[in-house]
């Protein structure tokens, strides 16, 4: 039960980010293409990389309940970046929805590969 009250928690903190976040870089550079999304995807994926580092190194599940399943897992949003992606495909847009894919994908597996190798750099060895 202490795991899934930390999961819930977290969740809401998480939610609250990706919210507030994802609203000031829609309002800030538009919302013609989902850069809001993308920003909070890309930003997670690195958070992801830099605490799973230090959970699997340390053997902590309760900061991975907290903060990778609930808080890094509703921050960062694979539905919304479906449901954003075939709306830009069902205007016509296919150069937006398929460059939205292209640099969701590798610039989220690049923040997530840089934030493990950081980790490790920071805590000392090598990554995991």
């Amino acid at each position: 039960m202490y795991h899934l009250f930390l999961v819930c928690v977290g969740a809401a903190f998480g939610g609250l980010a990706r919210f507030l976040l994802s609203g000031f870089v829609g309002r800030r550079f538009g919302e013609t293409f989902p850069w809001g999304t993308m920003v909070v995807n890309v930003t997670g994926g690195f958070a992801i990389g830099v605490v799973a580092d230090a959970v699997m190194r340390y053997d902590m599940p309760a900061v991975w309940a907290f903060v990778i399943t609930g808080g890094l897992g509703s921050y960062t949003t694979v539905s919304s970046f479906s449901l954003q992606t075939l709306a830009l495909a069902r205007e016509g847009s296919w150069l937006r929805a398929g460059g939205n894919m292209l640099l969701s994908v590798s610039l989220t597996l690049a923040a997530a590969a840089l934030g493990l190798a950081l980790a490790g750099l920071w805590i000392g060895g090598e990554s995991l």
